[in-house]
């Protein structure tokens, strides 16, 4: 097989609507282009009806709504955060922002999302002063924070995680950055905890180019989010601050981009969805790959990237890199998964509880490609790469034994 020649397959690219440009427009005739006006509100708006929360923050990013969070918190130096280590590196460096100190959490085979059980097990350390600081053990104290994250739309399991966190009083941010439209027990991602947040990065279900938003049922958090993300500018005549502001918020003509792509979420949802159905169709017929599903009907995934595992030990050799490489080799794009946080050398040293499924899944995981504008014949030169490269090691090796 040879398709050199071919259009590139991206991962996830934007999938735009074709009603983008009349809400830019609106907002250039309008004169509405800085961050204020009626696009903003109405996307805010439209994020509250779609999740069924209160209230609403639109930001300049997903980490920017993160940031902000754990600052309605409260979260400085000498304080712990509770994050899972699988996960991309825009989960753990707020905490770092704010000078204090992130434990880090395994993930469930079963979601690939944090284990409640080592999350405890962390809280526990943290209230008998054996956690990792710069400077040694750490005092002892309760968490500021838990931010589980929904990791490639996959819901994590909330239930757990609040009884966990509600048990030891411990406020609980969602990342949901990768997960808008995906549900636990029909509620939506995100809107469990005190807080939630999400992105509209280019390469997300929707998107605003760059973007994010802060959810809440509390509107103190939002309000105060919103204050915060605008220069915390006193209502007074004169320029008058009184605490540090951010340049956080986003622009009217990047909400009505959201407005536009906010319309067809739930036909990218069932793209990305057809998508897995596909590769899981494929996979069956295949020994030594399974792919993450969802562990019951009470989770419900938007799919924004399908995800596998890869066994070398039972398919022949095979592992994740050389199907990463065959795509690669016919302009096809795949990604490892996310290097767990506690493996990374900038969190070198940070306290992690767990038995080793962050590191298998990092091992042996792999991201295909997912996106909403993938089209029949597109899927179908994917899995044709995937079957020439699990099925070639395999003759190979019958030949060889043969011999």
């Amino acid at each position: 097989m040879n398709n050199s020649s071919n259009i590139k397959i991206w991962l996830s690219s934007p999938h735009m609507s074709g009603k983008e440009m009349g809400y830019i427009e609106d907002a250039f005739k309008s004169n509405w282009i800085a961050p204020a006006g009626p696009h903003i509100d109405a996307f805010e708006r439209e994020l509250c009806t779609y999740n069924s929360v209160g209230h609403s923050a639109v930001l300049s990013s997903g980490t920017a709504a993160l940031h902000l969070s754990l600052l309605l918190l409260d979260v400085g130096p000498d304080d712990y955060v509770l994050t899972q280590s699988l996960t991309f590196v825009a989960s753990a460096n707020p905490i770092k922002y704010l000078g204090a100190t992130p434990v880090f959490i395994d993930s469930e085979a079963s979601t690939w999302n944090m284990c409640p059980e080592h999350l405890e097990m962390a809280i526990l350390d943290c209230l008998k002063g054996n956690i990792n600081t710069k400077s040694g053990k750490g005092p002892s104290k309760l968490p500021k924070a838990i931010i589980p994250v929904h990791l490639f739309g996959m819901p994590a399991n909330m239930e757990e995680i609040l009884k966990v966190a509600n048990k030891y009083g411990i406020p609980v941010v969602e990342d949901a950055a990768e997960s808008l439209g995906s549900t636990y027990k029909r509620k939506a991602c995100g809107t469990f905890g005190d807080m939630g947040v999400f992105s509209f990065n280019g390469n997300k279900i929707i998107t605003t180019s760059s973007g994010g938003a802060l959810v809440s049922h509390q509107e103190q958090f939002i309000t105060k989010a919103k204050f915060l993300s605008t220069q915390a500018k006193e209502a007074a005549v004169y320029y008058q601050h009184e605490e540090i502001g951010y340049n956080y918020r986003m622009s009217n003509v990047l909400a009505g981009i959201g407005l536009a792509q906010l319309e067809v979420l739930d036909a990218r949802i069932w793209a990305r969805r057809n998508n897995f159905e596909h590769y899981r169709s494929f996979f069956q017929q295949v020994e030594g790959v399974n792919i993450l599903e969802e562990p019951s009907a009470d989770y419900f995934s938007n799919r924004w990237l399908t995800t596998i595992m890869v066994y070398p030990e039972l398919n022949g050799g095979i592992t994740n890199g050389d199907i990463m490489e065959a795509l690669a080799k016919e302009n096809i794009e795949s990604r490892p998964v996310w290097k767990p946080m506690h493996l990374q050398p900038l969190y070198r040293g940070c306290s992690f509880y767990g038995q080793g499924v962050s590191e298998e899944i990092f091992d042996k995981g792999l991201c295909l490609p997912s996106g909403s504008n993938l089209s029949l014949i597109e899927l179908n030169r994917i899995t044709q790469v995937l079957e020439e490269v699990l099925t070639k090691r395999k003759a190979a090796d019958k030949v060889r034994i043969a011999s």
